[in-house]
């Protein structure tokens, strides 16, 4: 238990030093001309050197807050500010899609036309109809994956209530911070780990593994080339289905950063007490008062 304990805090001081390496050498992974600079990107990505950088930021955010609550308050409307901005602004794609399917079926309903072409700057973009029918999923899935993390901002998930609305403004308080640390958390770094060689196995060649090692990332590096996916479900349909693998990466990104604010919101909730909760929360509809009044 104690070699547990020493490894963990040698692998965070690590962590550090493993930033100011990065930062100090951004040609080693931010210079995609050099194959190798590519698959340590790839591998760093995802790897335990950057879970225990993730950790120690963490560690020493939630330190400055408990410190400042100022500092922490400043963190949660950040992490909040961009999950609401990025939702709101991908919400858009709900009416281009309602826009684009209406469009789609009166050209080929009425007008019989089997081919959209769009001329903007003199580059003209031609695709059949049912390469624009199937990427609706495209302006569905940005929905999903863009705004989840705005709809748990704006309290407009699904909450399964068993206890929570009979218990105090404390007990409240620590199922949330323990909502975020034991399942948020863990969830959405174990699905980036996924994701992330998910993404990149659709973009490059040799493909890239998780169980790969950074000597075996670097060996394939000599035959690595720019494989973009576009593969469709038909032979004229929608060919850029790598954008779904992109989203995914995204998604897991969001919600890491609100169920960080989540868990900095309860602390801040637990210990200023009631009149606390949902300050400075920027809700489209106004807080939810009901959650309010249960609070207090």
């Amino acid at each position: 238990m104690i070699e547990l304990i020493a490894s963990v805090f040698l692998k965070l001081a690590l962590a550090a030093y493993h930033v100011g390496y990065a930062l100090v050498h951004p040609g080693l992974w931010l210079d995609w001309s050099d194959n190798q600079s590519l698959m340590r990107f790839v591998y760093y990505g995802a790897s335990s050197e950057l879970l225990y950088v993730f950790l120690l930021f963490l560690i020493i955010l939630t330190g400055c807050g408990l410190w400042r609550r100022s500092v922490m308050w400043g963190a949660v409307r950040t992490f909040e500010a961009i999950g609401n901005w990025i939702g709101r602004t991908a919400a858009w794609a709900g009416l281009i899609m309602v826009v684009q399917q209406v469009v789609i079926i009166a050209l080929q309903r009425i007008f019989r036309v089997a081919e959209i072409s769009v001329g903007p700057f003199g580059y003209v973009f031609s695709r059949d109809l049912s390469w624009f029918g199937e990427e609706l999923k495209l302006y569905n899935a940005m929905i999903v994956c863009l705004c989840c993390s705005y709809t748990f901002i704006q309290g407009g998930h699904v909450r399964v209530d068993l206890v929570y609305s009979a218990i105090s403004h404390r007990a409240k308080r620590c199922i949330d911070m323990a909502g975020a640390l034991l399942f948020m958390l863990p969830a959405m770094l174990l699905l980036w780990l996924y994701a992330w060689f998910f993404m990149w196995r659709h973009l490059i060649v040799p493909k890239p593994s998780a169980s790969d090692s950074l000597e075996r990332l670097l060996a394939k590096s000599r035959a690595v080339r720019w494989n973009v996916e576009t593969i469709g479900f038909s032979p004229n349909g929608f060919d850029a289905y790598f954008l779904f693998k992109v989203l995914l990466v995204i998604f897991t990104s969001l919600i890491i950063l609100q169920a960080i604010a989540f868990f900095f919101r309860s602390i801040l909730e637990f210990r200023e007490g009631p009149d606390s909760v949902g300050r400075h929360a920027d809700c489209d509809t106004g807080y939810d008062t009901t959650t309010q009044a249960a609070a207090k």
